[in-house]
């Protein structure tokens, strides 16, 4: 029997090792129960410390003077990357994680942010609501918010998933924070009922609350294996290329309003 996950084929072998894949990972990962302090501009935390991948984007450890091609984040606005292991990297170089690519490509089109990379692995939505308030300590302009998938993983009630998101979603509007949602969708033999109920929660929330959508992460990369690393659910380098792209079509529109309303 196959199963197909966007537009693509897979055995129930291949489906029984992504499901290991991500049990294994979901079991080793951090669920968020501490917060991390507001990281500092030449700060990085390694895996060691529980929080893989976090780090700031956008910097340099050399000086200004001693590479003038290193554009220069200090003082600009701050964008954040909130989410989990998708957002922090895990498995690629730094400067290939969605967060990093997007620090280029913003300088690239003349956009002046500065991106702050705050992916934790394993987290999920109920480890999103304890950080909420430590991420909003780095006083950001716009949040991407790219949580849910370990919620779905583990079967936790898509009720109590899009309880937290909004939680997350309020608390961010309510400091003038404007927030990118991120939507996520899970393989078919999770249950079609589940499933879903799952990717709708991310609709209703995005509508509900008028929020800028993207209506799945992983567009054009989950389920490509040549786009994904060994385990067949982190993107690689060129597979975060691609969720950059994606990311910008709905990112772009915002920050062009966001300047014409003076909050640039």
């Amino acid at each position: 029997m196959l199963y197909r996950w966007n537009d693509h084929s897979y055995s129930v072998r291949h489906i029984l090792l992504i499901l290991c894949a991500w049990i294994g990972f979901v079991s080793f990962g951090c669920d968020g129960s501490s917060a991390p302090p507001p990281v500092t501009p030449a700060q990085t935390v390694s895996s060691q410390d529980g929080f893989a991948g976090y780090r700031p984007t956008g910097t340099s450890t050399h000086h200004a003077s001693s590479d003038s091609t290193v554009p220069q984040t200090e003082g600009l606005p701050h964008i954040v990357a909130f989410g989990d292991s998708l957002t922090a990297g895990l498995g690629v170089a730094s400067q290939e994680s969605y967060p990093a690519q997007l620090q280029e490509r913003l300088n690239t089109l003349g956009y002046h942010y500065r991106v702050i990379n705050a992916g934790v692995s394993g987290d999920t939505t109920a480890g999103g609501v304890r950080r909420v308030s430590w991420v909003l300590k780095n006083r950001p302009r716009l949040v991407i918010l790219e949580l849910g998938a370990n919620d779905g993983l583990r079967g936790l009630t898509v009720e109590q998933t899009g309880a937290n998101l909004e939680e997350m979603v309020l608390t961010m509007k309510q400091a003038g924070v404007a927030v990118v949602l991120a939507g996520m969708k899970l393989p078919p033999n999770y249950g079609a009922d589940y499933t879903s109920r799952f990717e709708a929660m991310y609709h209703e929330l995005a509508a509900r609350h008028q929020l800028a959508f993207i209506p799945f992460f992983l567009a054009d990369v989950g389920g490509r294996a040549h786009l994904n690393q060994a385990d067949g659910i982190h993107p690689t380098g060129k597979g975060y290329t691609l969720i950059v792209d994606n990311i910008l079509k709905v990112l772009e529109p915002v920050l062009q309003e966001m300047a014409r309303q003076g909050r640039g």
